[in-house]
């Protein structure tokens, strides 16, 4: 089974529509969505997209009713869970979610799963805590570390490809480098991070 992984969307139907393309190429049978979709229209394209989604809450999901009100709609291909992480059993392999960071690496390190997948900092990662892949598959919004990716999981093979998207477009500028840049402290970021990539 592929297992196609996605985060932090933040609004980019570019970047989303691109990420379902490739994903459809490449044979995925269902995506695993991270969370920080920030609105209903984001929804409503996995909601009619061929390949069945099942989502878990980020902290970047204003229009929570809307969302789930689309998931519900007749033939839906998009699932929402209730919460902010998961676990799952897919094709055999036991896979825990979460949209955190600071969840990933004890969840891997405890050697129940064979997979763990999160997102929220942006960041690609890829790497193995024992027999447990610990994955980030990055950021479909590009908005700062301005690359578009997602990650697609093998569960016969048991690998992990990390797939940075061509032709994906961000609203990174130099202005909102500089700007980041010299308000860093200021601004008060919790992923501070993320922006080491500006």
């Amino acid at each position: 089974m592929r297992i196609g992984i996605i985060s932090d969307i933040h609004e980019n139907f570019h970047n989303l529509i691109l990420a379902l393309r490739k994903m459809e190429k490449e044979g995925v049978e269902e995506i695993l969505c991270l969370g920080d979709l920030m609105n209903a229209g984001i929804a409503k394209i996995l909601v009619h997209h061929t390949i069945p989604s099942y989502m878990i809450w980020g902290n970047n999901d204003g229009e929570k009713v809307d969302i789930v009100k689309a998931s519900l709609r007749e033939g839906s291909q998009l699932t929402v869970s209730l919460n902010t992480y998961d676990f799952l059993e897919r094709d055999g392999k036991k896979i825990f979610i979460s949209h955190y960071n600071d969840l990933a690496q004890p969840m891997a390190q405890s050697a129940n799963y064979d997979a763990v997948f999160y997102g929220h900092d942006h960041i690609k990662h890829v790497s193995k805590v024992g027999d447990c892949h610990l994955v980030n598959p990055g950021e479909l919004s590009a908005q700062k570390t301005g690359a578009a990716s997602i990650a697609i999981y093998d569960t016969d093979k048991d690998t992990i490809d990390l797939v940075e998207l061509k032709d994906s477009i961000t609203l990174k500028s130099d202005l909102v480098d500089a700007f980041f840049r010299e308000n860093m402290d200021r601004l008060g970021f919790r992923s501070k991070d993320s922006f080491n990539h500006l």
